[in-house]
């Protein structure tokens, strides 16, 4: 019911709706330091305001909840739907090659620039699927709600914020996966972990190592700094594990030192094995050099034994597992800092419905601890799982089949969004199947075909559920 007028509202609408994308973002809106009545700093409130002024302007009814969370809503009857965006983005991170990451650019029927796939671009998807029922004057029993987030990509404190104020809708999806139904969501354990040694000025030695962003990013460059190591040396090292890893190394000198820089590629913690990790190729870069036997190498060894280059699964750590509806465990070694005294590190774990605090947590902190090293946490995120048969799911199903012709189903992912911690909430879009759109990564983009069909299949969930 209504495929037609539909279609037909958001192909009339195609360019404007690109335009909407592209002025939330060319707002750098990653999170940034607390300023007053800003709660993640000047970007992030940027990006909200700008978002509650257009859906303001398009007829919507808005609430800013102390600048944590907006929401937009179709009318004022029950609360039936609720669909949860985000307006904040991960760092922009380097190596961009097709535009800058706050310069939005389409070519070739992609939409670049950082946050069109993840999650701007699907979150004016969703305003617009709300534009086409309510400017179709299409009639409805129930409400739908557009909730737009902040800081999703830093633990998701704004939604936090918003649930003890608000209640949860019968039935909730979030923009911010893939088709079909993403019904289960993996666990997750961010892991922190820390270590300390003598400190030895022997050389020739490790000065420091920095490499990671945010812990649920796959780092895609690595420093270092070494005293003592031809450069002779180091280019020779360099050119054997470039060619082994497909990492790149690069060389400067100051004031007698060498620094290293590793360059990788970039990738979302929850799929590893999409990136090349600078992190751990630059370590294993480092345990090649002749560099002098101390507490710092020993550790930094047998650290790089528990997550070797080019491992996501676990395996050295012991929690290599899976199960058959959530997959295989992932496990990316996304942040550490290294100098001559200690180290700070983070790995990012995403955890199938057969993990638990007994077979992970636990496990890695003995294997951890083994080796001198002490990892922090307590606790873990425990895997998320709605039920792949009720109406709801059937309903996501059905318009996404009425609208792309492809099979409709359930899927599990290792990333998490913002209904990991709800009732009835499953991720629903806003890429197809297949399509890699490098979210988190350099040259971030998204599908434009994607995000209309998109659109067009919210406006169709959002009929179907709402009259």
């Amino acid at each position: 019911m209504y495929k037609k007028e539909i279609e037909q509202y958001i192909d009339s609408h195609r360019q404007e709706m690109l335009d909407d994308i592209c002025t939330l973002c060319r707002i750098n809106s990653e999170k940034m330091p607390y300023v007053e009545g800003k709660p993640y700093g000047e970007g992030p409130f940027a990006a909200l305001n700008a978002a509650l002024e257009m859906a303001e302007g398009y007829g919507f009814s808005i609430t800013n909840y102390d600048n944590y969370v907006g929401t937009a809503d179709l009318n004022d009857k029950e609360a039936q739907l609720d669909i949860l965006a985000h307006l904040d983005v991960v760092p922009a991170g380097e190596g961009w090659t097709v535009t800058e990451p706050f310069e939005p650019v389409e070519k070739d029927g992609k939409l670049y620039g950082r946050g069109t796939a993840d999650d701007k671009g699907p979150a004016v998807a969703a305003m617009y699927a709300m534009r086409a029922v309510k400017e179709l004057g299409i009639p409805l029993s129930k409400n739908v709600r557009l909730i737009m987030g902040t800081d999703e990509e830093c633990g998701s404190s704004d939604i936090e914020h918003y649930y003890s104020v608000e209640k949860e809708a019968p039935m909730t999806f979030s923009p911010d996966g893939e088709f079909p139904v993403v019904n289960i969501e993996k666990g997750r354990l961010p892991g922190h972990f820390t270590a300390g040694w003598e400190k030895s000025e022997q050389l020739p030695r490790l000065v420091s190592f920095k490499a990671g962003v945010k812990t649920n990013v796959v780092p895609g460059k690595a420093h270092a700094v070494v005293e003592g190591v031809e450069l002779e040396v180091l280019t020779a090292t360099a050119a054997q594990m470039e060619q082994e890893t497909g990492i790149h190394f690069e060389f400067g000198e100051e004031s007698g030192k060498m620094h290293i820089t590793a360059v990788g590629e970039g990738a979302h913690a929850s799929l590893p094995y999409d990136g090349k990790n600078a992190l751990t190729g630059l370590l294993s870069y480092l345990t090649r050099l002749p560099l002098a036997e101390c507490g710092q190498t020993k550790t930094l060894k047998k650290l790089l034994g528990l997550m070797p280059h080019g491992e996501t699964d676990g395996k050295s750590l012991g929690v290599k597992m899976g199960d058959e509806l959530s997959g295989d465990l992932t496990l990316a070694f996304s942040m550490l800092t290294v100098n001559g005294e200690g180290l700070d590190g983070e790995f990012d774990s995403r955890c199938p419905i057969c993990a638990n605090e007994d077979n992970v947590l636990k496990v890695i902190r003995e294997n951890m601890a083994n080796i001198g090293v002490t990892l922090h946490n307590e606790t873990m995120t425990a895997p998320h799982h709605v039920d792949g048969d009720s109406h709801f799911v059937r309903t996501l199903n059905a318009a996404y089949e009425l609208y792309t012709g492809l099979k409709g189903g359930c899927e599990s992912m290792g990333g998490g969004t913002y209904v990991h911690d709800l009732k009835n909430g499953v991720a629903f879009g806003a890429a197809l199947p297949g399509t890699d759109n490098r979210m988190h990564g350099a040259d971030e983009f998204a599908v434009i075909d994607e995000l209309m069909v998109s659109a067009k299949i919210f406006a169709q969930v959002i009929v179907d559920l709402c009259s």
